[in-house]
């Protein structure tokens, strides 16, 4: 009951403040408020997000960009143009078994066959003696050769001995020969005039002719005396002789030092059979 007398209405509401079902006026503006703020704190922060990864992209970018430079830089210097020197030593690796100039032609005079054979040592000279005072046998030919092959061999180990050149400058004379013309004394089609002379067969390697292929265009001697078995062999031994440490080297090595082929390795598959070649013309301990 008010003072006034009326009666309180149990169903007015108990504060004057006019509310709804949203809340009051005042409510409402905070809440909206504070959404407001967390939209725009949620807006920056993905704004953040999407820069960094933005500028994650973009340095990953900068660094393959880098990196393919780098490689095409590289691939472009291995693909790029060779100096003179480059070109001049690959070359020098194709160059073909025989049918370039040999690059070591003897310094012996080559006009005369004693020329090349006379050794000037005095101890050389003994030697010489000693060796060739115990001639060489003629056996029946051994490793596969046939009688033509067999005697250009004893003709080889005999001028060999005549030299004193030791039993090692022998096998390496005689492999140097199977590989070089399979042991026979081979005329050149290309020079008519090397047909004049005895031979075993006609080779089309350009000027290289004998039992070692020696070319007369290379310094190794007259067309005509390259073809005498014994002359080949002496202008051989001879140029043999004067590398430094030869029997000491392997024997594809010492025959490529002399012969200067493209492909030195083929010299010492046949270093067995000259060497049984050898051990039969001359026996172990002669």
């Amino acid at each position: 009951m008010r003072d006034d007398g009326t009666l309180d209405d149990p169903y007015a509401p108990s504060s004057p403040t006019a509310d709804t079902e949203d809340g009051t006026s005042t409510e409402r503006t905070t809440a909206a408020s504070r959404l407001r703020a967390y939209a725009r704190d949620l807006t920056g922060r993905r704004r953040a997000q999407v820069a960094l990864a933005t500028g994650v992209v973009c340095c990953l970018g900068l660094a393959a960009v880098a990196q393919v430079r780098d490689e095409t830089a590289d691939a472009a210097t291995r693909g790029g143009p060779l100096s003179s020197s480059e070109l001049a030593q690959r070359a020098e690796q194709q160059r073909a078994s025989r049918g370039l100039d040999r690059a070591a032609a003897p310094t012996t005079p080559t006009a005369a066959p004693s020329a090349v054979a006379t050794p000037a040592d005095p101890d050389t000279t003994a030697r010489a003696r000693k060796v060739a005072s115990v001639p060489p046998t003629d056996p029946a030919p051994v490793a596969g050769l046939d009688e033509d092959q067999m005697e250009n061999a004893e003709a080889i180990v005999r001028t060999g001995r005549k030299m004193g050149v030791p039993r090692r400058g022998l096998v390496i004379a005689v492999a140097t020969a199977m590989q070089e013309s399979n042991l026979y004394n081979v005329a050149s089609g290309v020079l008519p005039e090397s047909q004049d002379y005895p031979h075993q067969g006609v080779g089309w390697d350009h000027d290289s002719v004998g039992l070692f292929q020696q070319r007369s265009s290379s310094g190794w001697g007259p067309v005509g005396r390259l073809m005498d078995p014994a002359f080949a062999t002496r202008q051989f031994l001879a140029a043999l002789e004067q590398v430094p440490g030869w029997q000491r080297m392997r024997l594809t090595d010492a025959a490529q030092a002399v012969q200067v082929s493209a492909y030195p390795e083929h010299y010492q598959q046949h270093e067995w059979r000259a060497t049984r070649v050898v051990d039969a013309i001359v026996p172990a301990g002669r």
